[in-house]
């Protein structure tokens, strides 16, 4: 009786559905998801849904009589502002000006940090410095050396006999590329950081098989590094393509929109619209055209990592 009894004891038994704790444990996933969804929803999703709401109204700043639905007529006269569309398109040659050479400048470096150097560590260190600062600082920075009096770039250039007294940030022909430079600066980082991790995931192995084949350093790049390398390449081009199109802080800090407009970005032109203006509906009608856009960006780099990944 007793090796029955003790037989019986170590089996295991079935879950009781009528105890509180046994039903609590099929919504556990939920709840560990919760900490990260609300904030998500909060602060993301909610006012993505607000302004797109707000873009099918006529609200303004100190308007005394109720806000009413308009329909689409703040797209309507979307279509026809020409400044948008000018907008629009220095905001695509800043996003592509930035992030080519931001990426061709980052591989570069990438490839350099992975090599075996004498005190590659603090070269690392130094390389994620304009990372670690806030943009707002940056561009502070970079205007005192843009400065046409003071600078550091205009007094090297005298220095140098070059004459330097070229006002960099005002000028009409200079203030986009200066703008340019400072955005490929600043980025340059985590571009680096991402491609430098890429290169590191790839095996050893491959590169002395290859040297050992009597591979030179550019075939062995474009054979065994970059096919290793390019889903990275790709996921951090798309993700600073769409970063610097939606840019703000640095372009205001540095030039707020000038001179005269030409490095009025998209996000720039919404803000004055918004907050200079007071025309908030016509504000969302721009943000939901940049969404559309960033959208558009995100699906083709979507269809692009699908297709990769269905011929491997």
């Amino acid at each position: 009786m007793t090796s029955v009894t003790e037989a019986r004891r170590s089996e295991p038994r079935a879950p009781d559905p009528s105890r509180p704790g046994r039903r609590a444990v099929g919504h556990g996933p939920w709840f560990l998801v919760l900490p990260a969804l609300i904030p998500i929803l909060v602060l993301s999703v909610g006012p993505l849904l607000y302004g797109l709401l707000l873009a099918f109204t006529d609200a303004q700043s100190g308007r005394t009589e109720p806000t009413s639905w308009i329909g689409t007529l703040n797209f309507q006269d979307l279509l026809q502002d020409t400044l948008f569309w000018e907008s629009f398109r220095i905001g695509l040659v800043w996003a592509v000006g930035v992030t080519v050479p931001q990426f061709l400048l980052a591989l570069g470096l990438a490839l350099l940090l992975n090599q075996d150097l004498r005190l590659r560590w603090a070269a690392r260190a130094l390389a994620i410095v304009p990372w670690a600062m806030p943009e707002v600082v940056v561009g502070i920075m970079w205007r005192l050396t843009y400065n046409p009096d003071a600078g550091i770039l205009n007094e090297t250039l005298r220095d140098l006999g070059f004459g330097g007294d070229r006002d960099w940030l005002s000028g009409l022909a200079t203030a986009l590329p200066a703008v340019i430079v400072v955005g490929v600066w600043a980025g340059m980082p985590q571009t680096t950081v991402a491609l430098l991790a890429g290169l590191q995931n790839t095996p050893r192995e491959l590169h002395e098989a290859a040297a050992v084949d009597g591979a030179g350093a550019w075939r062995r790049f474009r054979t065994v590094t970059w096919p290793a390398l390019r889903p990275v390449a790709l996921a951090i081009t798309a993700l600073n393509l769409i970063w610097n199109f939606n840019s703000f802080a640095l372009v205001y800090v540095l030039t707020s929109g000038g001179p005269g407009g030409r490095t009025r970005l998209p996000m720039l032109f919404a803000y004055e619209e918004a907050f200079r203006y007071g025309q908030f509906g016509y504000a969302a009608a721009m943000g939901c055209v940049m969404v559309a856009v960033i959208s558009v960006l995100l699906a083709v780099f979507l269809v692009g990592r699908l297709r990769g990944g269905d011929e491997r």
